[in-house]
């Protein structure tokens, strides 16, 4: 682990955008039906299952007008999925380029960015994804793992909560909140 003092890590910026996320709105563009979705997954008793609603916004994240970026996200996906971490990176490299407004190659690249172990990258990714979708619960929880890679356990401690104000059925980020408690972390 490495040292909670990281000067060159960026949190800052980042975790600031994260603290202002529900003043914010979706950049334009973004799909209205999202609204719904977001709606039915903080309801406790929705019409659909949580995990069917989360699935639809992450299809609705993945998806583009444009066809072939739509492809190419998926190749990008199981590049990464494969371990092609070089090829998933010329993927998604383009994919930000092209459509620097889609949300979700930005998130994508973060990702890939967070396996390269490459924080600095990742985090000016997730904060591109937060500017666009201020409710991208994946992102907000990819900044709250670098926080935890880092030490700083105040930052990702807030972050997973932020991210389960807005998906409160993420199960492994109360289970790591739990952890995180303060009283649980003198046990260890």
């Amino acid at each position: 682990m490495i040292s909670p003092s990281s000067p060159s890590l960026p949190l800052d910026p980042v975790f600031g955008l994260i603290l202002e996320l529900s003043s914010r709105k979706p950049a334009p563009g973004t799909p209205c039906r999202l609204e719904d979705l977001f709606r039915e997954l903080s309801e406790t008793e929705g019409t659909q299952s949580p995990e069917d609603v989360e699935d639809m916004i992450w299809v609705i994240w993945a998806s583009h007008e444009d066809e072939t970026a739509e492809e190419t996200m998926e190749a990008a996906v199981e590049a990464l999925a494969s371990g092609s971490l070089k090829q998933a990176r010329a993927l998604l490299d383009h994919l930000v380029s092209r459509h620097p407004g889609w949300a979700e190659a930005w998130n994508k690249r973060a990702t890939l960015s967070f396996i390269e172990n490459r924080d600095a990258d990742s985090l000016a990714d997730i904060g591109r994804t937060l500017e666009l979708e201020p409710r991208h619960f994946g992102a907000i929880s990819g900044f709250g793992q670098i926080c935890l890679r880092h030490g700083h356990l105040n930052e990702a401690r807030a972050a997973f909560q932020i991210a389960l104000s807005i998906n409160p059925h993420l199960d492994e980020l109360r289970d790591m909140l739990e952890d995180l408690a303060p009283q649980n972390l003198m046990l260890h």
